[in-house]
């Protein structure tokens, strides 16, 4: 038997998810029919992350073992990416590992990079890319709230209810916040996330842009431990994960 690690490209538009599931196509889902049907064996994936439907990954990695044959590496990405069409999934790496590399336990450090575009006019080639603001955001009030978020800290405020986690508390390793133009761009470093903590604390941060809430109101909210205080979620278009690290 033979494991190898992947590094996948997907647009999530299209999928429930990551993780498979019995009401649609998810990209581990995808993936494995494939491989099955190109090796002829039961092959399950595993994920270094579980993105939600519509998100999107530029980094996501994953692992998988192979029993029955014995092949390159660039013939089995090649195999992969033509049975992969036209579902929008990309295999960009893959390497044989040693029979303990775990894609998620062995992760250290996740990447993943949210982008807001800001401006009046509607998007055409963006949709579905990135969260579409309309009013006007502050990015500098929007970069003092880093400094209440980076760190270790009970996050309850910014996990969804349907969160499998066994405790709230994780540590932001970094959070970056920058604007080029109509582009905001908010990069999130930590070894796990929460289910949804990224969104929420997204949609949250937004509001303090568009001057609706002060820093004190999301300090507020934050210490709260407080699901109800927390602002709305943010749409997954404008998620991606981007790298893990081992």
């Amino acid at each position: 038997m033979k494991r190898y690690k992947i590094k996948i490209e997907y647009d999530g538009s299209p999928f429930v998810g990551w993780q498979r599931q019995e009401n649609g196509e998810s990209v581990q889902g995808c993936l494995e029919r494939v491989l099955e049907n190109i090796f002829e064996e039961e092959i399950v994936v595993y994920g270094a992350g579980r993105t939600d439907a519509g998100v999107h990954a530029m980094g996501q990695v994953a692992h998988f073992d192979i029993t029955k044959k014995d092949l390159e590496t660039y013939i089995i990405k090649n195999a992969i990416n033509d049975h992969l069409r036209p579902h929008p999934i990309s295999i960009l790496n893959i390497d044989e590992v040693d029979q303990t590399f775990h894609a998620r336990f062995d992760a250290i450090q996740r990447k993943y990079l949210y982008r807001i575009i800001n401006r009046k006019s509607p998007l055409t080639i963006e949709k579905g890319r990135a969260w579409h603001v309309y009013k006007d955001l502050n990015v500098e009030k929007m970069k003092q709230c880093i400094i209440l978020l980076e760190g270790k800290h009970d996050f309850t405020t910014f996990r969804s209810a349907h969160c499998q986690s066994d405790s709230p508390i994780k540590t932001l390793d970094e959070i970056k916040i920058s604007r080029s133009e109509e582009n905001i761009y908010l990069g999130f470093v930590a070894k796990s996330f929460l289910h949804h903590q990224i969104r929420s604390i997204v949609g949250s941060i937004k509001l303090v842009g568009e001057e609706h809430w002060t820093i004190d109101h999301l300090e507020k909210a934050f210490i709260s431990k407080d699901r109800k205080q927390c602002g709305a979620l943010a749409p997954p278009d404008g998620l991606y994960f981007m790298e893990v690290n081992y």
